[in-house]
């Protein structure tokens, strides 16, 4: 195929992607969005297949296959709880796979091979592509272990840990100029790229559970990055523009996150909060002899006079896999005449737009899922909130403007102006923040402790006895 049809091709799956993209943003759309860039990938792969430099169709074939038979094995079993754990690999393996294609293009060239020349620009796309894709290789494999409960949750902080990260990042630079000034030898980028993944591990394992939506993100951005220098060292325009448009929404999404919580994005990532957890007499002092326990039957008979019911849902529905249990007592209450919204916080689970996923797996009709600014006007007209799982961002503390509340300032739910408050939760134990939340106690607050998919369950059992 000639040059002038691999370029035209390439512009064409450059649009898809924009578009596919600009559709993507509304969940009317996503799912034609989506449909668009997977063909506008395909196309890609299609002409850079036929492009003439291509020299062994056989391992390409053998790795189309493998990595085919790998997707559809974790997408047919991954339950959509877990798919923030599956966006952290994915974009582990995204940069890997840039920062591994990147040194195979170099040894390739070193050889003499289809790699015109190892100019400046070769060498330093290459040194960005080693540094951010070792980062996020080795950065998301530690978020999908803290996701998935195989690292624990609480950041893990080791003193001196700024200092020992900011030496790392000077040797990979250093390496990196190492290869800009030499270009004839491929080990400062092997070097540069294991340095890189150290340093993607130190980075991440500080960070506390409650910022994973966060680091979703970042990590998101930097696999992008990669595939983009990845494009400057083949001097491929498509993976170019797709590199940069992943990079771009990643970077702007991460600064979305962040201001939804009122933090920095240095805060997030340095900070270490939820390290330390409320101490027993903090508790007692919010707590003690003020909480009030209720039973579904009870919850059920407040729920006989509700006109206006709002469900806020976080982590704790995740894990619970209790969005069809919501989906049951929704359709009750709307039997029964009841208003039922949903309150959804940007942060509210482990990755953006998580709660959404769930809610949307089980039917639960989009129009009735208001972002946090459309929700929040409402509550005073609210009969009751049913809060399911949900800790930090249903936490009045936020209110408070002292900076050792590490949630001071966050933008929250306002689910304690309803006339009664539902939360639906284990124990009284605190949310990724390690702090004390006093919605639990407060004077309209019911507590129903128990697993949420039981617990709503009995709930919607109850409300159909009425």
């Amino acid at each position: 195929m000639s040059s002038e049809y691999i370029d035209l091709f390439y512009l064409i799956s450059a649009v898809l992607f924009i578009v596919g993209l600009k559709q993507m943003a509304s969940p009317r759309t996503a799912l034609q969005g989506n449909m668009l860039g997977s063909a506008a990938m395909l196309i890609a792969i299609v002409v850079t297949l036929l492009d003439r430099r291509i020299v062994s169709f056989e391992v390409i074939i053998a790795g189309l296959v493998v990595g085919a038979l790998v997707g559809a094995i974790m997408a047919y079993k991954t339950p959509v709880t877990a798919m923030p754990q599956v966006v952290a690999v994915f974009n582990g393996f995204g940069g890997g796979a840039s920062a591994l294609a990147v040194g195979a293009a170099l040894e390739e060239a070193l050889k003499g091979g289809f790699v015109e020349s190892v100019d400046i620009q070769f060498t330093t796309a290459a040194v960005l592509s080693g540094i951010i894709g070792g980062v996020s290789l080795t950065g998301s494999g530690v978020a999908f272990g803290k996701l998935q409960g195989l690292i624990s949750e609480k950041p893990l902080l080791f003193p001196g840990r700024h200092v020992v990260n900011i030496v790392l990042l000077a040797i990979c630079i250093g390496l990196g100029g190492w290869l800009i000034a030499d270009p004839t030898s491929s080990t400062p980028f092997w070097l540069l790229v294991g340095f890189s993944a150290v340093l993607g591990l130190l980075l991440v394992l500080p960070i506390g559970g409650a910022d994973m939506p966060v680091v979703i993100s970042l990590l998101n951005a930097y696999s992008g990055l990669a595939a983009a220098g990845h494009g400057w060292v083949l001097n491929n325009s498509v993976l170019i523009i797709a590199g940069s448009l992943v990079g771009a929404a990643g970077f702007i999404l991460t600064a979305i996150m962040s201001k939804a919580m009122n933090r920095s994005l240095a805060n997030v990532m340095f900070a270490g909060v939820g390290a330390t957890s409320a101490s027993q007499e903090e508790e007692d002092d919010i707590y003690a002899g003020r909480v009030k326990s209720a039973s579904p039957d009870e919850v059920a008979m407040v729920l006989d006079g509700a006109r206006r019911v709002v469900v806020a849902p976080g982590y704790g529905m995740a894990v619970a896999q209790a969005q069809y249990a919501v989906r049951d007592l929704t359709d009750a209450l709307e039997k029964r005449g009841v208003e039922v919204e949903f309150a959804i916080h940007p942060v509210a689970g482990r990755m953006p737009g998580h709660m959404n996923v769930l809610l949307a797996e089980a039917d639960i009709p989009y129009p009735q899922l208001k972002e946090m600014d459309e929700i929040n006007p409402t509550f005073r007209q609210t009969d009751l909130v049913i809060v399911i799982g949900a800790n930090d961002v249903v936490n009045p503390l936020a209110r408070d403007a002292d900076p050792s509340i590490p949630i001071a300032g966050m933008p929250i739910l306002d689910v304690d102006q309803a006339q009664t408050v539902v939360v639906i939760k284990r124990s009284l134990s605190p949310g990724f923040a390690g702090i004390a939340n006093p919605l639990f106690a407060a004077d309209n607050t019911l507590m129903l402790f128990g697993d949420a998919k039981q617990m709503v369950t009995e709930l919607t059992t109850a409300v159909n006895e009425l």
